[in-house]
């Protein structure tokens, strides 16, 4: 399932069980408007869209420096960190090693 984050949610909340992917992204970013059709299609995972012209501050915090990036929580805690497009495959190979 893909959600994108609104202002009043608590990201910590929602990640605080189970796998998460958290998506920086922005409208104006070629590779991040490749990469959510991939997110997308994702099973079994649930997807968490931020965008960094909205929740700047949030970005800022998680020191995102470049989009997309790809936060992999599981049950609260940051696993793994990918920049860049990820082709579905690759993605599904880090959900499985979590």
């Amino acid at each position: 399932m893909v959600k994108h984050l609104k202002e009043n949610e608590n990201l910590e909340e929602l990640v605080k069980e189970g796998i998460h992917i958290v998506d920086f992204y922005a409208e104006w970013c070629g590779p991040c408007q490749m990469l959510g059709p991939v997110l997308e299609s994702l099973d079994n995972v649930d997807v968490i869209k931020i965008d960094t012209d909205i929740h700047e501050s949030l970005a800022q915090s998680f020191g995102i420096m470049s989009v997309p990036t790809l936060l992999f929580y599981k049950d609260g805690t940051i696993i793994r960190k990918e920049i860049g497009f990820k082709p579905k495959e690759e993605i599904e190979k880090i959900i499985a090693s979590l």
